[in-house]
Order: structure tokens, then sequence, then C-alpha cells
């Protein structure tokens, strides 16, 4: 297949970008190169003759229109989006232009050109979304297909938007879409203001390790390889109209997640042990849902996917690559935002 990835720069969309190239696909890459992109994560498939690189932005009609026309893809999977909750409280227009208006104006080229190619049965347009559409968990229970929709931040709200309009234009005008909803990802390439890059590169340098509240709050976390592996299963597998949740399998506790990380730390740089000692309990975030959790029986049933990573194999394969790749993000260190306590001013 040749196709149209959007966001292929940023975490989770350089990890489907490097992956599809691997297994054999054409890849354009389309990404507007805002504050979390970085080339450096698809300089391993720069040079391939299946890729090519597209700068422009998804809120961009003229741009997109050209690009379809250019390079007539066979699927758009769609991940350009805003996507830290503290930033979206401190700045929620952005989400919104981006995230929601974004997509439609995503939806409307890729419906007119799949439109000016008489439809075609093959194509696909997959929306890469969250589980945090669906709010909050109780101390039971997990997120299914049909759990209900209930945003909590301006973040969650702008992807449950981008959602519904994609359902809502494969009701309407029969677009061929598919829909994911993951748990958090994490990985190589993460951009260092999320919360598992903070703890490796605040403990690497004996900072505090901010923890938000107590601690308690509960997440399925996902590694972001396995991720672009189901992404890829659904798109090619997946049966239009219909969405899929994505889960790690991997529920836990931030607090103990953080310990964790602390450990490897401990094991592969003790000059600082133990680790933990830095980990300073901060102002909780506002809204912060206390937990998620994924129900992932139809990935399974239907398209036969399963995470392959666990939590342990995961967090110290991260670890490690930070430990490895210091040029990579110190070079990032002096972009807008990082190393800063974002969110709070709610």
């Amino acid at each position: 297949m040749k196709i149209l990835v959007t966001g292929g720069a940023g975490f989770i969309g350089s990890a489907v970008v490097r992956l599809a190239v691997a297994q054999g696909h054409a890849v354009v890459n389309l990404d507007a190169l805002t504050y979390a992109a970085c080339l450096d994560n698809v300089a391993s498939v720069a040079e391939s003759p299946r890729y090519v690189f597209e700068q422009a932005d998804i809120r961009d009609r003229a741009a997109l229109d050209w690009i379809f026309a250019q390079h007539r893809p066979d699927a758009v999977m769609h991940l350009a989006a805003e996507s830290h909750v503290d930033r979206s409280i401190d700045g929620p227009g952005t989400f919104i232009d981006t995230n929601v208006m974004g997509t439609f104006h995503l939806l409307e080229a890729a419906r007119a050109y799949w439109t000016a190619c008489e439809r075609p049965h093959g194509f696909r347009f997959h929306h890469v979304s969250t589980d945090e559409v669906y709010g909050s968990l109780g101390a039971t229970g997990r997120f299914t297909e049909d759990t209900p929709y209930d945003p909590r931040s301006p973040y969650s709200a702008s992807k449950a938007g981008s959602d519904h309009l994609v359902r809502a234009w494969a009701q309407t005008y029969g677009l061929p879409a598919l829909l994911t909803n993951c748990s958090n990802n994490y990985g190589p390439y993460h951009f260092p203001e999320k919360l598992i890059p903070v703890v490796i590169l605040n403990a690497l340098a004996g900072r505090p390790i901010p923890v938000y509240g107590t601690g308690d709050n509960v997440r399925d976390w996902l590694y972001v390889e396995d991720h672009a592996d189901a992404l890829l299963t659904v798109l090619t597998r997946g049966v239009p109209g219909r969405s899929y949740n994505i889960g790690g399998e991997n529920d836990a506790r931030n607090i103990d997640l953080v310990r964790m990380i602390c450990a490897f730390l401990d094991q592969k740089r003790p000059g600082g042990a133990p680790h933990d000692r830095l980990i300073e309990f901060v102002q909780d975030r506002p809204g912060h849902d206390a937990r998620y959790a994924i129900d992932p029986t139809r990935i399974r049933d239907e398209l036969g996917w399963r995470p392959t990573v666990t939590l342990d194999q995961g967090l110290e394969r991260t670890v490690q690559w930070y430990l490895d790749n210091a040029d990579w993000w110190q070079a990032l260190q002096n972009r807008q935002g990082v190393g800063l306590r974002l969110g709070a001013g709610a």
C-alpha cells in the first residue's frame, strides 16, 4: 500500500512510519514540524525509495489537496494532533484548531480525493485516537468500544470531537473509516515532556522527579512499537466502520511506574542510586482522571492482535534507549515548554 501518514515525525507517527516502510509499504509522511516533531525520528528510513516527506499543516486544505493529487495514497493514517494534556489546559484553542478543525479539513480532502478516484473499494481512512475520550473509571471496569464518551480535559474533548467527525463522515458520506483508541504509549523517541521521559531525564540530572498528587492514578501502558504494529494490523485487516481499542495489558499506578524506572536506573547508573530519593509529590493536574483501563477483546478476537512487550521489558528498553541516545534528547531541551510545569494555572 501507499500510506499517507499525518504526524509522521511525532512519537507514535514515526513508529508507524518506520514499521510501515520495514513491512514494504510506501509512506508519505505529512508533518507540520511543530514543537514536538523531529525528523531524526525517521532518519532510519529517510533514504528509502519507499519514503517521502511533505511538510504541511493539516489545516491547510490547498496543501492537502495537492498532496493527495501528487501522491495518490491508498490509505490515510491520521496521527497528527496536539496531545499533551497539560498544554491543553494552558492553551485549549490550539487543540481545538488542530485536532478538530485539522481533522475536518483532512476528512474533506480525503473525501474529495476518494470521490474523484470513483470511490475505490480498498481505500481506508484510519483515525488514531485515545482512551482519554472515555473519561475516568472507578476502581473497577474497563473501556470497551461501546463505552460512552465523557472527556474531562480540553485535549480529550478535542480528540472526542475529531472521533465524532470521523464517524459522521463515514455514516453520511460513506467514507471507509476505521477508528482506534489507544492507552498510554511509551518507548523510544518519546518527546521529553511526558511522564516517562521526564522521570528518566530528571533522575539522570539529579533533579526532583515530579509525581502529580498521590501518584495513585492508574494507566494502561502500551509500548509504542506494539502500538504501531496494532495500527497497521487494523489498517490492513480491520472492517471499515468499526472501532478498535488498543491496550498494552499493563495497568500500573503512576507512583509504581516511577519506582520501576528508578530501579532500572539504579542498575544501569548506580552512581546516582537510589534514584527514588528524588521523587517529589507535587500539586495535582486539574481534572486529573483517576483510572484508565482497556478491554482489548475486539482487536484480539477479530484481528488476532495482542501486545508482545510487558511493562518490565518495555521500561528497561526505554531507559536503555534514553541512556544510549543522549544526542537526541539533549537537542530538544530548549524547545518551548520542555522542563517546565505546565497546566497548573487552572
